[in-house]
């Protein structure tokens, strides 16, 4: 039977604006169980390092991560897919502005996107704050304002609400809501979720400044600005280009691993329903920073990638976990 074309998940989200966007005409009401297909099949169909949707989260809570995934993927592509000019730049502005009105409006109880009628089923039952969700578009919408970071500490509060919001909300799913009493298991989140968006941000150094226009690379501590980056782009076999850019990296990813230490004894401090999950993203992330290391963190030119059997091994790792009720 063919997919509905309102709710089609092998169509990019961008695509299905005309039928889903703020200007779409009004169509039939989307049930909850409508909802949830949708989203479920759109985690599912979208590559990641490791599947959003393993074996290794609970199957209570797996429609509630394929909800969150679903908006994230959504806001990330109202971001990232309209194009690179300036007029591309404010409409994506206006499309994120509307998703944080269909945002406000889910909590208020009056969803009809795919998207937020699962969200909101998520959100009630499990008592989510809606505080991570705006601050995730405000990181998005800052994308389109500013296009390079000249320090370390502006980098760091571009994470606080670009990738600290998911594992804030991974914890609240997994019973352990912001609370005095999970002040550390917090702090631990946030350092490792800063981590793994940071290593994200160097092994995508070529494709963030070639596919769209961003340099996350510090200037004041790598030592350089986006016009140097541009002007060693095709000289990957220079010295002269790849021995200050290499020297440039490096303190990146030795700040970078100290996050990752700093977030370390955080699957320890969950239960064995919900930490090896965390403690695989943990060390996936240390192990695509290992691969970063290992390339010399010559990533302007080469984008390094976990192989399937570093995946294969670490999935198995923290699937074997989870069977014994260990903790990573």
């Amino acid at each position: 039977m063919a997919l509905n074309p309102r709710l089609d998940f092998t169509t990019p989200p961008i695509a299905l604006l005309e039928h889903l966007g703020p200007d779409a005409p009004a169509g039939p009401a989307i049930s909850h169980a409508e909802a949830l297909e949708y989203c479920r099949g759109l985690t599912v169909s979208h590559y990641e390092n490791f599947s959003v949707l393993s074996a290794l989260v609970p199957l209570e809570l797996r429609d509630d991560f394929a909800a969150v995934y679903a908006f994230c993927r959504w806001a990330d592509d109202l971001g990232d897919e309209t194009g690179q000019d300036e007029a591309a730049r404010t409409r994506s502005l206006t499309l994120l502005a509307w998703w944080g009105d269909q945002t406000r409006g889910c909590w208020a109880g009056s969803a009809t996107h795919p998207v937020f009628v699962a969200l909101a089923h998520t959100a009630s039952t499990r008592g989510l704050p809606i505080q991570p969700f705006l601050d995730l578009i405000d990181a998005f919408e800052q994308d389109q304002r500013l296009r390079h970071y000249e320090r370390w500490d502006q980098l760091l509060d571009y994470c606080r609400r670009s990738a600290n919001p998911v594992g804030r909300i991974v914890l609240h799913l997994g019973g352990y809501p912001d609370s005095p009493a999970n002040a550390d298991r917090y702090r631990m989140s946030d350092a490792t979720c800063t981590a793994l968006q940071l290593t994200n941000f160097w092994q995508d150094v070529r494709r963030d400044l070639l596919e769209r226009d961003r340099v996350y690379l510090p200037s004041h501590e790598f030592g350089h600005g986006p016009d140097q980056l541009r002007a060693w782009l095709d000289r990957a076999y220079d010295p002269a280009a790849r021995v200050p850019f290499i020297r440039g990296m490096r303190p990146l990813t030795e700040m970078t691993r100290e996050l990752f230490d700093q977030g370390a004894g955080l699957p320890q401090a969950l239960d064995a329903r919900i930490g090896p999950l965390v403690g695989l993203f943990g060390t996936g992330g240390r192990a695509v920073l290992r691969s970063v290391e290992r390339m010399g963190g010559a990533t302007l030119w080469a984008r390094p990638r976990l192989g399937k059997s570093t995946k294969a091994l670490l999935v198995a790792r923290a699937f074997l976990a989870a069977r014994l009720g260990l903790r990573l």
